[in-house]
């Protein structure tokens, strides 16, 4: 009975996969609502949801659809024990997805693309800054890889002007900074820090 998002840009955005019987497939959008995607995010320990897309809007699973009219009322501990149609007209084209709230994302502003500048995440509904007290080139590496744009060139440093804070520390070259250490408005890590920057050897679309 395990649960997966595919397809999203952290583990908490995504296409749902449920396992049956050793098989992965997906759920069918028809009825597919905030309530239902509610049980989602709190059963991968992603928050609530934010959005619940349908129409594959994280491409097209594969296997079987293992759900229809999906009808959670969103206290549900799990997707299973929603109701649900077992009978399906759907196609892979109406895969249900969802967007919960500690999903992460990122994009850099200021600079000459967007493979420049200073490095802003997209975070419980707002968008903050990064302190630089632990950007070091690991850090910027990941989010450079995550945004296409190459390696890390430079870590310029730029004001805080946005109302959140985020820190990040890696450890290791990760698939994105939202697998890496971070801590979200504590003021300690940041105290008179700098908002992280950062100019990557690719160019951004």
């Amino acid at each position: 009975r395990a649960l997966r998002l595919a397809g999203g840009r952290s583990r908490c955005e995504g296409r749902v996969e449920l396992e049956q019987d050793g098989t992965w497939g997906t759920v069918c959008d028809d009825g597919w609502d905030i309530p239902d995607a509610d049980v989602v995010c709190r059963q991968l320990r992603c928050g609530r949801a934010v959005r619940a897309p349908g129409n594959a809007a994280f491409g097209r699973g594969h296997g079987p659809i293992l759900r229809d009219e999906v009808g959670c009322e969103g206290h549900e501990w799990d997707l299973w024990e929603c109701p649900a149609a077992l009978e399906h007209d759907c196609s892979h084209k109406e895969d249900a997805g969802v967007v919960c709230s500690e999903h992460q994302e990122w994009r850099l502003s200021g600079g000459r693309d967007g493979c420049a500048g200073r490095v802003e995440v997209f975070f419980r509904g707002v968008w903050s800054t990064v302190c630089n007290s632990t950007w070091y080139e690991t850090e910027a590496t990941v989010l450079c890889r995550t945004l296409g744009c190459g390696d890390a060139l430079q870590r310029p440093s730029f004001g805080h002007t946005l109302p959140g804070k985020m820190v990040y520390l890696c450890g290791s070259l990760q698939p994105s900074l939202a697998h890496c250490r971070w801590t979200f408005n504590k003021s300690a890590p940041c105290y008179q820090s700098w908002a992280a920057g950062v100019i990557c050897n690719g160019t951004g679309s």
